[in-house]
C-alpha cells in the first residue's frame, strides 16, 4: 500500500575517521525531514563498511537496536519509478554459516541522501553505487565528489581555472617513509613556516597541523599519514581570516550570506569542531554574517560559485576561503560536497541566516537531487546504428548537392550557342 510520501534513505556512518560526525549530521537530517512529506529508511555503514537496515543508529551507537544486515544492488529496478530497494541479508543458518544469504527487500527508495563524511562516501565511491543503481541521491555526482574530496586535486583544478589558491606541495606516505629529510628539505625550500600539513583526502579537520618549525613539521607528516597515502603541505599565513560561504543548486548555483569562523585554539581543528563544550573558553565564534564590506563579501560569494561550478558540484556545497588580513588577498582552501549538517552547522547556519530554513533547505535539496536525475535520464545512452549511418548519409548528400548545383554561367554579350 502507497503512501504518496516520498521514501527518502538517509546514508550515515561509513569506513571513515568522521563516521562520528556522519552520525551527528544523520540525526539532525532525520529528525528534520517533514513527516508529512516523507518516509525515512535509515542505512548505516559501521567502520567495517558493513551496511545495516533498520535501527541502524542505536547499532552504529553502541546503543541497543535491531539492525540487519543490508546491501544496495547495482543495477536499477526494472519498470518506469525510478526506485531501487534496499535489501536485507538473511542467511540460511540451517544450510550452514557459508550459505548463499537470501535477500528481501526492506523498502523501495525513492532518493538517497548521503551525509557520510570523508573516504568511502564524500569522494565519489558511493555516488558511483548510486549511479549503477539508477537512484536520484542529494548532492555531488561522482567528479564533483572525487575532485572536492581531494585537496590536491582540487587546488590543481583551482589553479587551471585562473581560482587563488595558496603556495602547496604534494607528498606520497612512500616519499615520506622512505625520505622523510628530503621531504622536509623540499618544504622549506619551497614554503615558509607557518605551514600546514593535511591528508590529501579527508575532512572536519582530522590529521590537519599547523607546524612553526622543522620538528612541528616532522610530526605533522607523520600525523596526516596516519590517514591517507598522500600528503599535502600548505603555506600558512598569520593574520588569515577563515571565510565559509554555503552554496545550493545544480546549473544555477546560489550563494548564502558569508560566514567567518574566529578560532580560539591555534586553529579551526576536529576538536574546536566537535568536542569542546558550548560555553568552554576555547569554543570558537561563529559571526554570521561576517564584518566585510559589502564589496568584498559580494566578491567573494562570486568567487566561491566559480570553485563550486569549476568541480561540476551540485545540490550542496560549503566553500571554504581565507582572507589575508594584512594583503587583502582571497585565497580558496577546500570545497566539502557534504559538509556538516547539523542544524547548527555552519551551512545551516548561514543558509538560516540568508533565509532559508533547515527543513526548507532539505526539501529543497531533494528538488535538487530529483531534477538532476530527471536531467540526466533524458540524455541518450547507446546510439542506434542505423539511424546514425542514415543521417551521416543524408548530411553528405546535401552537402554534395550543395557543391553540384552552382549558378549556371551565363553567355558573353554577344556570343552565340
Amino acid at each position: 500500500m502507497t503512501t504518496g510520501k516520498l521514501r527518502i534513505g538517509v546514508l550515515f556512518g561509513g569506513r571513515s575517521g568522521e563516521h562520528e560526525v556522519s552520525l551527528r549530521s544523520a540525526r539532525s537530517v532525520m529528525a528534520a525531514l517533514d513527516p508529512d512529506r516523507y518516509e525515512v529508511v535509515p542505512i548505516g555503514i559501521t567502520k567495517a563498511g558493513r551496511w545495516l537496515a533498520g535501527d541502524a543508529m542505536a547499532a552504529l551507537s553502541d546503543e541497543a537496536g535491531a539492525a540487519r544486515p543490508a546491501t544496495l544492488l547495482p543495477e536499477p529496478s526494472a519498470g518506469k519509478a525510478a526506485t531501487s530497494a534496499l535489501l536485507a541479508l538473511d542467511r540460511d543458518t540451517r544450510s550452514g554459516a557459508d550459505a548463499t544469504p537470501n535477500l528481501s527487500v526492506v523498502a523501495e527508495l525513492d532518493v538517497v541522501f548521503p551525509v557520510l563524511h570523508g573516504p568511502y562516501g564524500e569522494d565519489g565511491t558511493v555516488q558511483g553505487l548510486l549511479e549503477l543503481a539508477g537512484l536520484p541521491y542529494v548532492g555531488a555526482g561522482v567528479v564533483g565528489s572525487a575532485v572536492g574530496m581531494d585537496k590536491a586535486i582540487f587546488k590543481q583544478v583551482m589553479e587551471a581555472n585562473g581560482l587563488p589558491v595558496l603556495p602547496w606541495r604534494l607528498f606520497t606516505g612512500s616519499q615520506w617513509r622512505h625520505h622523510p629529510e628530503a621531504v622536509l628539505d623540499a618544504v622549506e625550500d619551497a614554503l615558509s613556516y607557518p605551514v600546514f600539513t593535511k591528508p590529501a583526502n579527508l575532512g572536519s579537520s582530522v590529521g590537519i597541523s599547523k607546524c612553526r618549525d622543522r620538528a612541528q613539521l616532522r610530526a605533522g607528516l607523520a600525523a596526516a599519514a596516519r590517514f591517507d597515502r598522500r600528503l599535502i603541505v600548505e603555506q600558512g599565513i598569520d593574520r588569515a581570516r577563515e571565510l565559509e560561504v554555503a552554496v545550493l543548486g545544480n546549473d544555477e548555483p546560489r550563494a548564502s550570506v558569508v560566514g567567518e569562523v574566529r578560532p580560539r585554539r591555534e586553529f579551526y581543528d576536529y576538536v574546536a569542531k566537535y568536542l569542546l563544550a558550548p560555553g568552554s573558553e576555547e569554543e570558537s565564534e561563529l559571526l554570521i554574517p561576517a564584518p566585510l564590506e559589502p564589496a568584498l563579501a559580494e566578491a567573494i560569494r562570486a568567487l566561491a560559485v566559480r570553485a563550486y561550478r569549476a568541480i561540476d558540484c551540485a545540490g550542496l556545497g560549503r566553500v571554504d576561503l581565507l582572507l589575508d588580513d594584512h594583503s587583502g588577498d582571497i585565497y580558496l582552501n577546500e570545497l566539502n560536497t557534504i559538509p556538516g549538517f547539523t542544524s547548527i552547522s555552519m551551512y545551516a547556519k548561514l543558509w538560516a541566516a540568508s533565509g532559508l530554513s533547515y527543513s526548507a533547505l532539505l526539501d529543497e535539496l531533494i528538488d535538487l537531487a530529483l531534477q538532476r536525475h530527471a536531467e540526466k535520464a533524458d540524455l541518450e545512452t547507446a546510439i542506434d546504428p542505423t539511424a546514425e549511418t542514415s543521417a551521416a548519409l543524408s548530411d553528405h548528400s546535401a552537402i554534395r548537392d550543395d557543391r553540384a548545383s552552382p549558378t549556371a554561367p551565363q553567355p558573353a554579350e554577344g556570343a552565340t550557342e
